[in-house]
């Protein structure tokens, strides 16, 4: 007699998704993104529209909407990509990467044996980076289980195929983590997210929003090295892996400083290329101020959020010039 248990059925699901050809995934993607796009029928698609509008303020309604459609059919198409990823093997997620740009910048870092820390936003295709950087280094990387039990180990799975040691995202991973940059290794931080609890408010799109300071901390801590990195689908229907510096600056001040060069960053990444940030998460929220925004009408959440920027803007203006008063 056949298991139909929950279990079953959902490990049976993810496994006949992950093992069909990668096009097939795209292509279901883009029939989903299509129906999103032409009936709005999906109210992830409102808070992308939203984020769109807070972030990029000085594009004209057209040229958003545009780039709206375009970053949910990028979204969706790279959710269905992850899973053709986690159940592939190394080597041919390796063959679906066309070309790293900037490659010499990790091995000069490899090299120095001093640890290193990936800053990875959430843009792109990033799973499938994990393959091309497990084949050179040690990769520590702090994981949230999924709540669904099988879907966690169907991922963790994929993990283990990479070689990679997960970390919970505690304190005791954190101190892993650390003592694994201190023997050499390497790590990922996405930034762009925010803390369940605490966090600093930092800048985002001329924002504060509650922030974790994790990645600027390791990095300044440890003296690694630290590299800011993305994968974007090209027009061949493989992967383009970019490795860029981070800028020097990363290492001085306080660990808020450092958040705000990664800041700096990923809006410099995301200006280049807005159709492939992923703007479903509610990631505007994190202030007192706006954490109702998704729930009110675009035209009142607009206003608010215009509002703390000015706020923002003149509170910095009053703290630049009390500067320059006590230093006269």
């Amino acid at each position: 007699m056949n298991d139909q248990s929950p279990h079953n059925a959902t490990h049976s699901a993810l496994s006949f998704i992950s093992r069909m050809p990668i096009q097939f995934s795209r292509f279901f993607a883009r029939g989903l993104a299509a129906l999103v796009n032409t009936f709005k029928i999906s109210k992830t698609s409102a808070t992308i529209r939203l984020n769109l509008n807070i972030a990029l303020p000085e594009l004209d309604q057209a040229t958003r909407e545009k780039i709206t459609q375009q970053a949910i059919r990028n979204e969706l198409s790279s959710y269905f990509e992850f899973f053709s990823i986690w159940g592939s093997s190394a080597e041919k997620n390796l063959a679906r990467i066309n070309k790293v740009y900037g490659e010499s910048l990790f091995h000069d870092i490899m090299a120095e044996n001093k640890g290193l820390v990936l800053v990875v936003p959430h843009f792109g295709t990033w799973e499938i980076m994990n393959a091309w950087f497990a084949q050179h280094t040690k990769m520590t990387i702090m994981y949230k289980p999924v709540k669904n039990e099988t879907a966690d180990q169907f991922v963790r799975n994929a993990r283990s195929r990479e070689k990679a040691t997960l970390v919970p995202t505690d304190e005791s991973g954190v101190r892993q983590i650390f003592k694994a940059l201190k023997q050499g290794g390497t790590t990922v931080i996405l930034p762009d997210h925010t803390p369940n609890v605490g966090g600093d408010m930092i800048e985002y799109f001329g924002l504060p929003l509650a922030t974790s300071n994790l990645s600027a901390k390791l990095i300044q801590k440890t003296k690694c090295g630290a590299l800011f990195v993305y994968a974007i689908r090209n027009e061949n229907g493989l992967f383009d892996l970019y490795i860029e510096k981070l800028d020097v600056r990363i290492y001085e001040g306080s660990a808020n400083d450092g958040s705000g060069v990664i800041f700096s960053a990923l809006e410099d990444l995301i200006r280049r290329y807005p159709e492939h940030y992923h703007w479903s998460y509610k990631r505007f929220k994190a202030n007192p101020a706006l954490e109702d925004i998704y729930n009110l009408p675009p035209e009142q959440a607009i206003e608010i959020v215009q509002t703390l920027r000015k706020e923002t803007i003149n509170a910095k203006q009053v703290a630049f010039a009390q500067l320059n008063t006590s230093e006269a």
